[in-house]
């Protein structure tokens, strides 16, 4: 029939001939504008989009790179948030990893045109920034840290371990697990909330292969404890030949006023540790990495096993994390020292914006979070702007996302955990939910 709505429906080739998408096509790829432009010709077919506007409506759709990944404003309070990819990476290090992303000199000397130290500049802005540190090494996040030293020195001898140190870092996956699933052997010390030098000197013997510490980083246990610190393990194994490893977990380069429970790597070395790992995506504003710093004989124990090379990090990992490091404040860190004085008068100014448009918004006080297994007796004082619990939802779904959280029948949106310049994209973002949605 003339008038079937199928014969309205545009060609899949008229639309890819149009000249306004030209450019999406150059930039994306033809196959994700295919399909992009296959779903708006269902919604023509469906009677939702009018025939003359099916360009328009893939442009809309269009997203803005190849990636399915989007931006999200990250409102929740949490600095280091895993689920939406913890530290978000400075200015620095985003333009060190395009630049990287190209050609590089990840291996090779240009002085002599011979082979090079892999990540030279990363592992020499890492020992800047912990002297204490001999020598280092990068590999992919903290868990493959420890199955490095896992594999290469619990495997025949054992890691000794305190039991209350069998912890879980997230989504199921258990410290004991993942050492035992490389092969290694452990020697279980002390019990759940106690355990004492004497236990650990019990448990060195000819089998001893290292003896781990690592940080319980999301939980504290109170009450009836007793753990044994860095220093006083270090001076009871001086001299029997067996290597200190402390994870540390969240890669705090030195001591934070805010912070004051939270181990860092300079202190950690300091107080005799050979070795300590920790991550590069958390309280050190990188990328994600598993940093290895220490003694030079351990270190080059551990790079010298066949395992680092299946954990080794590529080239934009090497450059974002030396960027971090050598370049200014990266986010997490300027998230840290935000002044609540500061935060209290963003809060006061996007409430009266969105007021002004006759949303029903606040400030109020809050607490932050550093998140991503950090410092969990330890909340930060943060401001938030307050909103009905029915924006919630669709601040999340909107473009671009917006994760706050509910409390107290309030969504709110909490801005330690976002930079000054999102200002404005939020309050759009708000503007648009209650345009849309009211």
């Amino acid at each position: 029939m003339i008038d079937d709505p199928r014969r309205q429906v545009p060609r899949t080739d008229t639309l890819l001939a149009d000249p306004r998408l030209t450019d999406a096509g150059e930039r994306l790829g033809r196959g994700l504008l295919k399909d992009v432009v296959q779903r708006v010709q269902q919604r023509v077919r469906d009677g939702e989009v009018a025939p003359p506007d099916a360009v328009d409506a893939v442009l809309a759709a269009l997203p803005g790179t190849a990636s399915s990944l989007q931006p999200v404003l990250n409102a929740t309070g949490v600095l280091v948030h895993t689920n939406l990819g913890r530290a978000p990476l400075s200015p620095a290090a985003v333009a060190a990893v395009v630049a990287a992303a190209g050609t590089t000199d990840v291996e090779l000397d240009l002085g002599t045109g011979r082979r090079g130290a892999r990540g030279e500049g990363a592992i020499a802005a890492l020992l800047a920034a912990v002297p204490a540190a001999e020598a280092a090494l990068v590999v992919n996040n903290c868990a493959a840290a420890l199955a490095l030293v896992a594999t290469a020195l619990g495997q025949g001898p054992e890691l000794v371990l305190a039991r209350g140190e069998l912890v879980e870092i997230g989504d199921g996956f258990r410290i004991p697990e993942l050492l035992t699933a490389t092969g290694a052997r452990l020697r279980e010390v002390g019990t759940t909330n106690r355990v004492t030098l004497a236990d650990y000197r019990g448990a060195l013997g000819p089998d001893t292969g290292a003896v781990l510490k690592v940080h319980p980083s999301n939980f504290v246990v109170r009450g009836f404890t007793r753990q044994v610190e860095v220093g006083e393990l270090a001076a009871a194994l001086a001299g029997t030949g067996v290597p200190l490893v402390a994870d540390v977990g969240s890669g705090l380069l030195r001591p934070h006023p805010l912070l004051p429970d939270e181990p860092d790597l300079q202190s950690t070395l300091a107080a005799g540790a050979d070795v300590v790992l920790a991550s590069g995506d958390k309280l050190l504003g990188g990328p994600q990495a598993g940093l290895v710093l220490g003694r030079a004989e351990v270190v080059q124990r551990l790079r010298r096993h066949p395992m680092y090379r299946a954990l080794r990090v590529d080239k934009t990992t090497l450059a974002a994390l030396e960027a971090t490091l050598r370049g200014p404040l990266p986010p997490v860190q300027e998230m840290l020292a935000a002044d609540l004085d500061g935060l209290r008068a963003r809060a006061r100014a996007l409430a009266g914006r969105l007021g002004a448009a006759g949303i029903d918004a606040v400030a109020a006080d809050a607490d932050a979070r550093v998140g991503g297994g950090g410092a969990p007796e330890h909340p930060l004082p943060s401001a938030a702007v307050s909103l009905l619990p029915s924006f919630a939802d669709p601040l999340r779904l909107g473009s671009p996302p917006v994760v706050g959280y509910v409390e107290n029948d309030r969504t709110l949106l909490n801005l330690r955990s976002l930079p000054p310049s999102a200002d404005d994209a939020l309050a759009a973002a708000v503007l648009e939910v209650a345009r849309r949605w009211t």
